[in-house]
């Protein structure tokens, strides 16, 4: 068993003025939290791994191979592995990230 917390690394993070942490990992899952803020944007690229955003704060719109969903706390999206994605319209967001690893 191996139990974290998310959100005091979401706290911590948006103090920061956003980023990403990772809370967990083993060879077949990663488990971080990611923190944006505006007026950042969010540069990340595709990943080679499916992956999970849970909504933990926060609100905007994830934009996946050109098709926009808008996105609240609570909200949860699978993104497929190297699909083009990336986070707009928020003025804080704060996501639990689930990395499935190949193993």
């Amino acid at each position: 068993m191996h139990a974290f917390g998310v959100g005091a690394v979401a706290k911590k993070l948006r103090a920061a003025g956003g980023g990403y942490e990772i809370v967990h990992e083993s060879p077949q899952l990663e488990l971080g939290v990611y923190v944006l803020v505006a007026p950042e944007p969010d540069l990340q690229e595709p990943h080679d791994e499916d992956e999970i955003y849970v909504v933990l704060e926060g609100s905007g719109v994830l934009q996946v191979d050109g098709e926009d969903v808008a996105v609240q706390e609570g909200a949860a999206v699978f993104v497929e592995a190297r699909a083009e994605h990336r986070f707009s319209a928020y003025e804080h967001l704060a996501l639990l990230v689930i990395f499935e690893r190949k193993g």
